[in-house]
């Protein structure tokens, strides 16, 4: 199963809302961090979608609540 770049923007714009940044340097948050770290790879390297399997298990566990909270 791949997630697309849009569907991995809609997760993070999900736990910015749950988790904002916070501070004076508005620093993210660990969940947030994390997924962001998987759209720059895909925004370096181009990529439209990435596979599920190949994400380390945070973000997968990331996306997985993601997907339940929004029934997908």
């Amino acid at each position: 199963m791949d997630i697309s770049l849009q569907e991995l923007e809609q997760a993070i714009n999900y736990w910015r809302a749950l988790r904002p940044s916070h501070g004076e340097e508005c620093a993210l948050s660990p969940e947030v961090n994390a997924l962001a770290t998987v759209y720059a790879k895909m925004i370096f390297t181009r990529a439209h979608s990435i596979a599920f399997d190949s994400l380390d298990q945070p973000a997968q566990q990331l996306l997985d609540a993601w997907r339940r909270e929004h029934g997908i």
